[in-house]
This record gives C-alpha cells, structure tokens and sequence, in this order.
C-alpha cells in the first residue's frame, strides 16, 4: 500500500523556518516527481513546489520563489521542502504528492498518490 506521511510542520513566527518532511513507502520513490500543494481553509489547494524523477529539474510557485527549496533523498524514500522567510499568507496544511514519471509539474491533476498533511501555521 502506497503510503506518503509528511511532518515538520508546526506554529512559528514570521520570518523564521521549517523544514517539512515527506517519508514514501510503498511504490519505487526514485520513479516518481513529487509535488508539495498547499491548502488553507476555504481555499483551493495550490501548487507550491516539484521536483522531477530524476531530482534534476525543480518548479516553484512565484509566491514562494527564492523562499523555498525543494530537494529529495531517494536513499531514505524522503522530499524535502526547506521554507525560509515564512509569511502569515503561508499559512496552509502542506501535501505531497507523488507523479510517476513526473517532470515536476505544477498540476495536481498530474499526482497519483496524496499524503494527509502536516499544518503549518504563521503569526505575525
């Protein structure tokens, strides 16, 4: 059974940092992109940030552009998402998703496999 369990998420204060984590089992990790999708209540869910099969290509939202930082281990089956600068507006519960093949599209339609979500919650 596919499985995707992210942590790392938690209540900071603007300006500081997180890093999610997002831990895979189940499927051959090193064959799939995998997308980080952001949601906040009565929101649409929202494209954040992908990294390709391959790790050699990245995507990012233009809101979060030069903030943060995808990167993927395949030897622990693990995604990062490095989020420095944080802002109230990131304020969402963060997914990951998985994309065979996937060359970090920004589409969630394009993501076979979704976690649960880990909240990240920023104060001013």
């Amino acid at each position: 059974q596919v499985q995707l369990v992210e942590s790392g998420g938690g209540l900071v204060q603007a300006g500081g940092s997180l890093r999610l984590s997002c831990a895979a089992s189940g499927l051959t990790f090193s064959s799939y992109a995998m997308g980080w999708f952001r949601q906040a209540p009565g929101k649409e869910r929202e494209f954040v940030a992908s990294i390709s099969w391959t790790g050699g290509s990245t995507s990012y939202a233009d809101s979060v552009k030069g903030r943060f930082t995808i990167s993927r281990d395949n030897a622990k089956n693990t995604v990062y998402l490095q989020m420095n600068s944080l802002k109230p507006e990131d304020t969402a519960v963060y997914c990951c998703a998985a994309d065979l093949y996937g060359k970090a599209s920004a589409n969630l339609f394009e993501y076979n496999y979704w976690g649960q979500g880990t909240q990240v919650t920023v104060s001013a």
